[in-house]
């Protein structure tokens, strides 16, 4: 079967979920610092699935619940709208269940959460789908549909069959420097994202992280997750950001930073005497921990302000997170080995006992490898005269270069200069390599929509092949028959003579290359007023206009999107280079 974060989340969540208690009180026994997953079960307790039995269950207080809900009805091969077939159940907790599914008018694997519609939480939970699918945010995990029909309410989200949750990432070991980093700058921009559109998660965890690639993460259960379990918080963007610096410390780690551990990650209970010991930063609980990210980790977790590890603030927003790891210098990835894996996750040997990190000690004598023997010399008479024959020809060779010298320093000749290489009748010097084009700024420009990711189209112009500006996820091919295009409009400044484009992008892009008229001072707001001087298909374009032409704003114009291995449509330009 297929491997999904949320299927391995949901088993590891049971066989490490702490005893049911009320959230303020868990916060409270662990002096702050404490695990969302221990409160994430709610009143009633833990989660049980199809082949578990489904007893009565009581409240914290001691009452009996109402009846079980229709959810609990739901079996292996229900169909919901007459499309999406229900194949297993992953969780049954607190009235709703979650199910892996297939969509049979596309074809493909999804996820179905489904609650009745007289639960109450029905209404919260198809509010927080409806604002979570308008985001369109590539970086979450994508709602595709909420309904309320026949008495249920059933969210259909994304489901990633390649992805890998974090936990499962960091029971081998933690994640180096550079994969850290990403991991903490996606999810705290993301998360920004989110906030400005008022929407919270509240339960980031190291099951809600996916991993879809190297150095890329996305986020699942946003603002659903927390709605179908009731969990709230009066300081949502502060409990969002202490998630974020917890799951920073765990991938530094690969330790939760509170006292009871989660889905098989421990916790640090043996490093903390009691509930008020300060916690343990990163770089001090493992040796080689990037200081850096240490201390950016303290600082999200960290609620009263200065720590022993650092005299600066504590962040309280995901937008200041994410500015501050934006400022630290850039991490290199790991060097490659023979075997196209990172050095820093290959597996090292033990060390010998007494012999720090396994080298060598000074004064042992090294073992010399063995040495080729040398071959044998020719027997008898025929290797006498072949010895004789090869001295002789030395000799004249030696006498006849002696004698040839000799008479020409007598003649005062000079020896003769090495002739220049000749060249081919009208060949010329190669050309010197177009010079580029200095972008001043770069913005988004999506005049069918209210936008992309217009924070993050700077990097498309930083240089920086492993950072990129995206589109949204769309279901369909010609970007789901919303739009015609969209893309990047670069201001040069001031008039200037472009001549070429390259374009760098993940996965086969269709890409136009237009400029606007000469005296243009401020962007056109319609992409037709932009002349097409070039176009191509592929994911490193170089288009060339006729000639060069003199213009102020250069549009990138996305006209079709890639196909991602999830099914789903979306853009991502690494890097933008103008030439004269």
């Amino acid at each position: 079967m297929a491997r999904n974060g949320e299927a391995e989340a949901t088993v590891a969540e049971r066989s490490t979920a702490s005893p049911p208690q009320d959230p303020a009180s868990a916060r409270k026994a662990a002096g702050g610092r404490h695990s969302e997953e221990s409160a994430s079960t709610g009143s009633t307790g833990a989660e049980t699935t199809d082949n578990e039995a489904e007893g009565p269950e009581t409240t914290d207080g001691g009452e009996r619940p109402s009846p079980a809900p229709r959810s609990a009805e739901l079996h292996s091969g229900h169909r919901l709208a007459n499309r999406y077939r229900l194949e297993e159940c992953i969780t049954r907790l607190d009235g709703f269940s979650s199910w892996r599914a297939v969509d049979e008018k596309l074809r493909r694997a999804v996820g179905v959460h489904v609650l009745p519609a007289d639960h109450e939480r029905a209404a919260t939970v198809l509010s927080a789908a409806r604002a979570t699918a308008l985001l369109g945010d590539p970086r979450f995990v994508q709602v595709l549909d909420a309904v309320e029909e026949k008495g249920m309410v059933y969210v259909i989200h994304e489901w990633l069959p390649d992805a890998v949750p974090l936990h499962t990432l960091l029971h081998t070991a933690p994640l180096d420097p550079h994969e850290a980093h990403a991991l903490a700058a996606q999810i705290s921009e993301a998360m920004a994202a989110a906030h400005r559109e008022n929407l919270v998660h509240l339960r980031l965890n190291p099951a809600t992280v996916l991993r879809t690639g190297p150095g890329q993460f996305r986020v699942r259960g946003l603002a659903v997750d927390a709605a179908l379990r009731g969990i709230e918080s009066d300081a949502p963007e502060r409990s969002d950001t202490e998630s974020i610096g917890a799951l920073l410390y765990c991938a530094l780690t690969q330790r939760w930073p509170y006292p009871e551990g989660v889905y098989g990650l421990s916790g640090i209970a043996e490093f903390s005497k009691g509930a008020k010991e300060p916690l343990v930063a990163p770089d001090q609980l493992r040796a080689g921990v990037h200081r850096g990210l240490s201390e950016l980790a303290m600082r999200a977790l960290v609620n009263d302000g200065a720590t022993a590890a650092s005299e600066k603030p504590a962040f309280t927003t995901p937008e200041e997170l994410s500015q501050a790891l934006g400022t630290l210098p850039r991490i290199r990835p790991p060097e490659p080995t023979p075997n196209g894996l990172a050095r820093f996750h290959q597996a090292a040997p033990y060390p010998r006992v007494g012999h720090a990190g396994g080298q060598q000690p000074t004064g042992m004598a090294r073992v010399p490898a063995p040495s080729r023997p040398a071959p044998p010399a020719l027997p008898g008479r025929m290797g006498t005269a072949l010895k004789l024959g090869v001295s002789a020809l030395l000799i004249a060779a030696l006498g006849l270069g002696s004698w040839q010298l000799a008479d020409a320093l007598l003649k005062g000749d000079n020896p003769p200069e090495a002739a220049p290489p000749a060249t081919s009748q009208g060949e010329e010097e190669p050309p010197e390599p177009p010079a580029a084009v200095e972008i001043d700024t770069v913005t988004e420009f999506d005049p069918y929509g209210p936008g992309q990711n217009p924070d993050a189209a700077p990097r498309a112009i930083d240089g920086d092949p492993e950072s990129f500006w995206h589109t949204k996820n769309y279901y369909g091919p010609s970007f789901g028959g919303y739009k015609s295009g969209l893309g990047l409009i670069l201001d040069l400044g001031e008039p200037q003579l472009v001549n070429s484009l390259q374009v760098e992008t993940l996965g086969e892009t269709h890409v136009e290359f237009r400029a606007a008229a000469p005296d243009a001072t401020t962007a056109p707001t319609d992409p037709d007023a932009f002349t097409t001087l070039d176009s191509g298909v592929g994911d490193a374009l170089a288009l060339q206009a006729e000639e060069p032409v003199e213009t102020r704003f250069v549009l990138v114009w996305l006209t079709e999107l890639p196909q991602g291995a999830d099914g789903n449509y979306r853009g991502r330009i690494t890097s933008i280079v103008i030439n004269e």
